[in-house]
């Protein structure tokens, strides 16, 4: 499915939520001094495996996400290779809450749609995601300030689909710390961590990335978010995932998969994205977002030519 999906998606999303209670258009209000101040903070959209609301939630958030490759990649060892085509991912993270402060996080499952130009060395796959969950815990919960901190631990199962570049490996451990202060209308948020694979095949990745939005209307909150993917240690650069290029993807990549993949490259060349985007609150518990995401950072070093997301929350 190409970006054509993605906005008939997102049209039947709107048409879907015909029978909600859909909010008026008030004006803005500053936030209040109790547990209601958090309630208008949204959910950040890029970077969406890792890059979490620093506050405890019960909702459901599925995504949608068109993912277009550099149309060519240069290559460890030097040299070029044609890549091209894009991925299309489908996936459905769960909170609850169990507290204010304490609730289960599942960030990452899906299913996985690859379709490379170069299909003489590339092939054209379909299957899942790997899965990954755990706690996120709220250290700071300061709704009279508007501000909040809270820490994450998941573990990323490898249960994934080979073809898809999921699967392999012994599973990594996901750390994360992530930050929320809104200013009225306005909100800023941050989170970095680390990905620890329990594979030494496999690379050690960190990432930083930040949010800011302004409710300008319930309907229309412009956002624009930044993220910096690097790499602590890098994996083995031996051969994986061996439905593709015969497994030597690992061994020529530039660098690794940033949010989505961890494919034990050789190389850590820097990842940097930036995305633009809004999100509308439709009433108090459902919302839509859209974001265009592209790299900052050369291209050919990294698999993001650009990125095309769609996403709903319902909160409950």
């Amino acid at each position: 499915m190409k970006t054509t999906t993605l906005l008939s998606l997102a049209l039947a999303g709107v048409a879907g939520a015909g029978s909600l209670d859909f909010v008026e258009a008030p004006a803005l209000t500053p936030l209040t001094g109790d547990a209601d101040a958090f309630s208008g903070l949204i959910r950040p959209m890029t970077n969406p495996t890792l890059f979490d609301l620093a506050v405890p939630r019960t909702q459901l958030h599925f995504i949608a996400m068109h993912h277009q490759f550099p149309n060519q990649l240069n290559l460890a060892g030097g040299g070029q290779i044609d890549f091209g085509g894009d991925l299309q991912l489908y996936a459905l993270q769960f909170e609850y809450a169990l507290t204010e402060r304490l609730s289960i996080v599942a960030m990452k499952d899906g299913y996985v749609d690859f379709n490379p130009d170069n299909t003489a060395v590339f092939s054209e796959e379909e299957g899942s995601a790997n899965i990954g969950g755990g706690l996120k815990y709220a250290f700071i919960y300061d709704p009279a300030n508007a501000f909040a901190a809270s820490v994450s631990a998941m573990f990323e199962f490898p249960w994934g689909s080979d073809e898809v570049f999921q699967g392999d490996g012994d599973g990594n451990i996901n750390l994360t710390l992530q930050t929320v202060k809104a200013w009225d209308a306005l909100q800023f948020a941050a989170g970095t961590g680390i990905q620890i694979p329990l594979d030494d095949d496999f690379s050690t990745q960190g990432f930083l990335s930040a949010h800011l939005s302004y409710e300008v209307h319930p309907w229309f909150i412009p956002l624009v978010e930044l993220n910096w993917f690097y790499v602590f240690d890098e994996g083995a650069g031996n051969a994986a995932f061996s439905s593709q290029a015969g497994g030597v993807v690992p061994v020529v990549a530039p660098s690794e998969g940033a949010d989505l993949l961890n494919w034990g490259a050789g190389s850590s060349e820097d990842y940097v994205t930036l995305g633009v985007g809004f999100r509308s609150k439709l009433n108090d518990n459902f919302s839509l977002g859209f974001c265009y995401e592209f790299a900052l950072s050369d291209e050919e070093d990294n698999i993001t030519k650009d990125r095309f997301t769609l996403d709903a929350v319902y909160k409950f």
